[in-house]
């Protein structure tokens, strides 16, 4: 008699695009009672925490911690610096800028939209002619998505910048660094950014909850003049409190802080130019890999060019809608989840690999070959030596 046999007992596999695998030594450093929150150790511990997260964002200016999703800081960053009436251009590479440029209309602001599908990434010729029509400054802010966790695109930042100063443009370049920080290169200070918005729970390592908003002189002089700014979500005090509560406008988030700071113990022990260089050589062997199974003609790369893909997601799609089919079979049988198809337009046949934060060699072969078993087990038409040419990666 026939049986089908599960393979998926056993520690499993998250490998979506965040909230990512956590490290032992986060969750251990959030396995404790509620401390105190008015003396001792949190207390002591959040002028060398705030720095720290500076460091990963490489900046010397402010940081803003939030209870919040990244959603939370997309409207934290606005509220500080977009008044009502007022405009920002969007440049949308994927579902995530029209998040934040729906988040900008929800607070009163006007959105200047320039769509670039979900497989290319800006054209600058466009984003200079919507600048250049700006004779009077209307725009106030530029939206930019650093890495869209949906298309997988990895946009240039520093290019925007030296665009806006060629123009002599005065709007704010406000980067969402959700899915890249601590995984692709970023360089807050380096690249010219005012304003960064990040989350805990990618590269980061840390269960998704707190958000991060870091700020430059400029944003800080644009926060000065507007004419109101929620309480909650006013970053001044909390980038610069009088009083512990006042970083979290009341009570801490108490054991979220606790593994952030074993996630950023780790992220500065490897160093920020060794955490970007490994996701750098592991997102090389994924592509490696999927590269040579898409001579096949059923698997595609959503980005063609490797050099305008994130090191911290890879999305893909199947033919004949067997994205869905695929995932499901590496979750059920192998104990692999991968992460699905966001904001795509063929849902069951697009699919996402996560490869952020808490990932090494052994892990990234495992997920590889997770999904070269179920190709053959959906008997799905795939290039030979796939999992070789990412070994090869890997040993180089």
């Amino acid at each position: 008699m026939t049986q089908t046999v599960s393979l998926s007992q056993g520690r499993t596999y998250l490998a979506i695009p965040g909230p990512s695998v956590m490290p032992d030594a986060v969750l251990q450093a959030m396995h404790r009672p509620s401390p105190n929150i008015y003396d001792g150790a949190l207390i002591d511990m959040m002028p060398d925490l705030t720095r720290d997260l500076c460091r990963v964002a490489c900046t010397n200016h402010n940081v803003a911690i939030y209870i919040a999703n990244g959603h939370g800081t997309w409207e934290a960053a606005l509220s500080n610096v977009i008044a009502p009436g007022e405009t920002v251009l969007a440049p949308a590479s994927g579902r995530f800028t029209y998040g934040w440029a729906e988040m900008a209309e929800g607070i009163g602001a006007k959105v200047q939209l320039i769509d670039f599908g979900t497989s290319s990434t800006w054209d600058f010729d466009r984003i200079a002619d919507a600048l250049r029509a700006d004779r009077n400054h209307q725009i106030k802010a530029v939206l930019a998505v650093h890495v869209d966790t949906s298309s997988s695109i990895r946009n240039d930042i520093p290019a925007l910048r030296r665009l806006l100063d060629d123009l002599q443009h005065p709007a704010l370049l406000m980067a969402d660094c959700i899915a890249s920080l601590g995984c692709d290169r970023f360089e807050m200070d380096g690249w010219g950014v005012d304003v960064t918005v990040a989350a805990c729970q990618k590269g980061l390592m840390t269960p998704a909850g707190i958000g991060f908003v870091f700020f430059n002189e400029k944003a800080q002089a644009k926060r000065a003049t507007m004419p109101r700014v929620s309480q909650y979500w006013d970053w001044q005090p909390r980038a610069d409190p009088d009083l512990f509560y006042q970083y979290f406008n009341g009570t801490a988030p108490t054991h979220h802080l606790f593994g952030l700071r074993a996630a950023l113990d780790l992220i500065h022990a490897e160093g920020i130019e060794q955490v970007w260089a490994r996701h750098e050589r592991l997102a090389t062997a994924i592509w490696a890999a999927c590269e040579t199974w898409a001579e096949g003609g059923a698997l595609h790369l959503n980005v063609a060019d490797r050099a305008h893909r994130s090191h911290a997601v890879t999305a893909l799609r199947l033919t004949e809608g067997r994205g869905t089919a695929l995932r499901a079979f590496t979750e059920h049988q192998l104990g692999l989840t991968l992460g699905i198809g966001l904001g795509m337009e063929d849902y069951d046949s697009c699919f996402r690999l996560g490869h952020m934060g808490h990932v090494n060699g052994q892990m990234v072969m495992a997920m590889l070959g997770g999904m070269e078993t179920a190709m053959a087990a959906l008997d799905i038409p795939r290039g030979k030596g796939a999992l070789e040419a990412a070994a090869a990666v890997l040993a180089a």
